[in-house]
């Protein structure tokens, strides 16, 4: 007879059914797992034999075939341990075998038979939960997978005894509650940044609008300073954005204790970074830093020190919101709708533009230097900053009486509007104005006549692109919902255009 037990591969995001079949028969004792097992699911035999043999029992000797069907789906990670030992608890009648029906499992066993945290526990119960299936996964996942659904039966026991003794009615568990990370440290405020007022200006416009943002400037000019400070300035994660990016977070392995991610995501990765790591990949197709960033903040620094074929694989994640990894034998989808926050020198020396300062390598340390970008990337960052360098006057002054508790509530005021808006247009999944595009951008971000007539003429000055002259709309629709006018007038174009227009000027001053 064969036993069945359900489990999940993960592809992406997205849990996949599998079919764990367990058969003993008689022959000479072996036990084989088939159907593309990668090492980690070789290795379960090893893992379950010891685990059953601390609970007490004994694997019979006879030949034990385990099939994971389809059999061609690649099977990776150690979620397949529990499955398999329950599926042969149930062979030998240590459990009943009807007491796994409606069940999808996953888990990885220890030599002592204790369960331990695996990842992906919280899309495997969403994928569970739309098949009809309850959940039996390892006590630190049960948070986790309590968020998907309220009516879910979800079992979380700590070792597989405990779990034996629940199928076998003689210590029911009880179901986990789901939980949410405290906050963390403190985030960095606004009001510890001197001067740099247009600076600040720009992220807060760049916040409310969710905008790609480039910062360019001398070292020491507070760059980095001002956007380790965007964090502080954005609105808290709404529910489904918060479900989004802690799927993402479990696939990673990266949520702890089994709470759910409660904090945007600002993720920092060295200029060293490969392509894989930046935007996913690896033997099993892992999810990158772009999709780490998932409804966060993605924030490069030294920005031309990183490598030029790494920064250009960011285009199309920046366009659609989404990073497809495509192998010989499988495709992985993963989340990457995040916000591009970067700062770069003038020239490899810093001081392109300095007065009083001449370059002897000239004008072409900056051309160098600002060649490593390449235009096709630039042209997808909405707003480009020239910041100068800090004065001593500016370092002595009192600190500023605003910081980031009042610029967030302005941005948070600007950001419901704009939700509003979109689910106004049946367009609910539409929150910021950086995610608008096409008919719906021209509906939103229709300029007054005064506007219409300095953007056709700006356009064709700046020579605009039809992506850069989209991502003027945007700025500029943003900069009317923080003044809280309902069109766009020209003093919105002209702001929303002078951001554009800083590239230019940067690259003339060098």
């Amino acid at each position: 007879m064969i036993q069945r037990v359900a489990t999940v591969a993960f592809e992406g995001v997205e849990a996949r059914p599998v079919d764990v079949q367990v058969h003993v028969a008689s022959g000479l004792p072996a036990f084989a797992i088939v159907g593309l097992p990668d090492k980690a699911v070789t290795e379960a035999k090893e893992r379950v034999r010891a685990a059953l043999s601390a609970s007490g029992l004994a694997l019979p000797a006879r030949r034990i075939t385990i099939n994971l069907a389809p059999a061609d789906l690649p099977k990776e990670g150690s979620h397949y341990d529990l499955p398999i030992a329950l599926g042969l608890m149930a062979a030998i009648e240590a459990i009943p075998s009807e007491a796994l029906a409606g069940y999808t499992v996953l888990g990885e066993l220890a030599l002592d038979g204790t369960l331990a945290p695996v990842s992906g526990a919280l899309p495997a119960a969403i994928g569970a939960n739309a098949r009809g299936h309850g959940l039996i996964c390892p006590q630190g996942c049960g948070a986790e997978a309590a968020w998907a659904s309220p009516d879910m039966d979800i079992l979380a026991p700590a070792s597989l005894m405990e779990l034996a003794n629940h199928l076998t009615g003689r210590q029911p568990l009880s179901r986990p509650s789901p939980r949410v990370q405290a906050q963390g440290k403190t985030l960095l405020d606004l009001r510890d940044v001197r001067g740099q007022e247009t600076a600040k200006r720009a992220l807060e416009v760049a916040a409310a609008g969710a905008h790609n943002l480039l910062f360019v400037g001398p070292p020491g000019a507070g760059k980095s300073m001002l956007a380790q400070r965007l964090p502080s300035i954005l609105p808290p994660l709404a529910p489904e954005e918060m479900l989004s990016v802690s799927m993402v977070a479990s696939v990673a392995g990266a949520i702890e204790d089994g709470a759910l991610v409660s904090t945007r995501p600002f993720r920092a990765p060295h200029h060293s970074a490969s392509m894989a790591a930046m935007v996913g990949g690896g033997a099993r197709a892992r999810p990158g830093e772009v999709s780490l960033a998932h409804h966060g903040v993605l924030f490069l620094d030294e920005l031309p020190e990183f490598s030029p074929q790494v920064l250009d694989s960011l285009r199309q994640p920046l366009e659609t919101g989404e990073v497809l990894i495509a192998r010989a034998n499988h495709r992985v989808s993963y989340p990457a709708r995040f916000q591009l926050v970067a700062a770069m020198n003038p020239c490899r020396c810093g001081r392109a533009g300095e007065p009083g300062f001449t370059c002897k390598r000239g004008p072409r340390c900056a051309d160098d230097y600002q060649a490593r970008l390449s235009g096709p990337f630039l042209d997808r960052i909405d707003m480009h900053l020239s910041v100068p360098a800090v004065s001593a006057a500016d370092l002595v002054l009192p600190a500023p009486a605003e910081g980031s508790q009042e610029v967030a509530a302005r941005v948070a005021a600007a950001r419901t509007l704009q939700a509003e808006r979109y689910a106004a247009l049946g367009r609910p999944d539409i929150r910021t104005n950086a995610e608008a595009s096409g008919p719906l951008l021209e509906r939103v971000a229709q300029p007054d006549a005064g506007g219409t007539a300095l953007l056709r003429d700006a356009a064709q000055a700046m020579q605009l692109t039809a992506r850069g002259y989209h991502r003027v709309l945007k700025v500029a629709r943003t900069l009317a919902d923080l003044a809280g006018a309902e069109t766009i007038s020209r003093q919105h174009l002209a702001e929303a255009l002078a951001y554009r227009a800083s590239a230019d000027r940067a690259r003339s001053a060098a």
